[in-house]
């Protein structure tokens, strides 16, 4: 008798064990549960996104007539210049050396800034700047125009003092280059739309 309560005690000790054994298999499975509904919540999210023509900036593609462009410009050395071919070979498009070689040219016609005095002080020296980046271009294809000259320009200001003179360069640079990567943008999502 003593056999079978011990027995009897044995099999009631193991069948919670057996349970929480169970327990255990399903708290260990549902992070992977859990891991592939987010996965599948997310490759939902993405095809959605990517169905209606959402692209993240500066990822749209261009069009096929600019797969090899050449560009002509006057300077290649402005900040515009050199942010703007890196731009369009990330953008999937092969630059042409040559304009016969090219299926479209992507004329700059003018890449310049300006520094304007906005104020001055009592002594007469300049206190605030305007820094104004313009940037014009067209799109010629092989036989036709495909995009007018058009004009994009930004303007930023600043402010300036003398005894600050460094930090101030250094500041006027570093709008400058941030214009040009603003324009860069402009430009290629107008290069988008062809």
């Amino acid at each position: 008798m003593s056999s079978y309560n011990g027995s009897r005690t044995l099999l009631l000790r193991a069948a919670p064990v057996a349970r929480l054994r169970t327990g255990t298999a399903l708290l260990r499975t549902a992070p992977v549960v859990l891991l592939g509904l987010a996965l599948a919540l997310g490759l939902a999210l993405v095809l959605a996104l990517a169905g209606c023509g959402f692209h993240p900036a500066g990822s749209r593609p261009l069009p096929p007539v600019l797969a090899r462009p050449y560009v002509s410009e006057k300077d290649p050395y402005t900040d515009f210049a050199r942010e703007f071919e890196p731009r369009l070979k990330s953008a999937g498009a092969e630059i042409a050396l040559v304009r016969a070689d090219s299926t479209a040219t992507i004329e700059i016609m003018r890449d310049t800034i300006e520094q304007r005095t906005l104020a001055v002080s009592a002594r007469n020296i300049p206190t605030d700047y305007e820094l104004v980046y313009t940037v014009t271009f067209a799109v010629h294809g092989v036989d036709q125009e495909l995009l007018a000259p058009q004009t994009v320009t930004l303007s930023r200001d600043f402010s300036f003092q003398e005894n600050e003179l460094l930090a101030k360069q250094h500041e006027a640079d570093v709008l400058r280059a941030q214009m040009a990567r603003d324009l860069v943008a402009i430009v290629m999502r107008r290069l988008a739309r062809l």
